[in-house]
């Protein structure tokens, strides 16, 4: 597969609604694993079609426990608050304090066009709110509490190794 250019804020792409998926197609397949691709290669946690130029209602997401793919995603569920930093793919070296719901259930269809629902707290949560926020042309920088914050440059420190 192959890894695609991420769009950047001020691409008139992201502030377009993505349309729905009607089919399963070998392309909109080949677009999925781009995106993981282009996901995983850029370090970030989840990825929305628009993210890579394509107005088509897909996110992929992965918090550590292996990757979530969510075709015409729709939160279903919200249940209390967090707020906490927020950074995204599209908005590279920034980083903005949003506040979000605590607990997200999302109904989706999966790879094979199959219904199910996920449902995710804290940072999972987080994802999945920013994620279908990019499919309703919505960005994350538009609803910081006190606007886009430079991330730090200092270097990460290497763990010792364990004697």
């Amino acid at each position: 597969m192959a890894v695609r250019e991420i769009r950047e804020l001020g691409d008139d792409v992201l502030y377009k609604k993505a349309k729905p998926v009607k089919e399963m197609t070998p392309r909109t397949r080949e677009l999925i694993e781009d995106m993981l691709d282009t996901m995983y290669e850029a370090y970030g946690v989840g990825l929305a079609a628009p993210q890579v130029g394509v107005l088509k209602q897909i996110v992929v997401i992965d918090v550590g426990e292996g990757p979530i793919i969510l075709i015409n995603p729709e939160i279903i569920k919200e249940e209390g608050e967090q707020t906490g930093s927020e950074g995204c793919l599209s908005v590279p070296g920034k980083y903005g304090i949003v506040t979000r719901p605590e607990y997200v259930k999302v109904r989706a269809l999966d790879e094979n066009m199959e219904p199910f629902e996920v449902e995710g707290t804290d940072l999972l949560a987080r994802a999945f709110c920013h994620e279908i926020d990019h499919l309703q042309g919505k960005m994350y920088v538009d609803q910081t509490l006190d606007g886009l914050h430079d991330v730090s440059e200092e270097p990460i420190e290497e763990e010792e190794e364990a004697l």
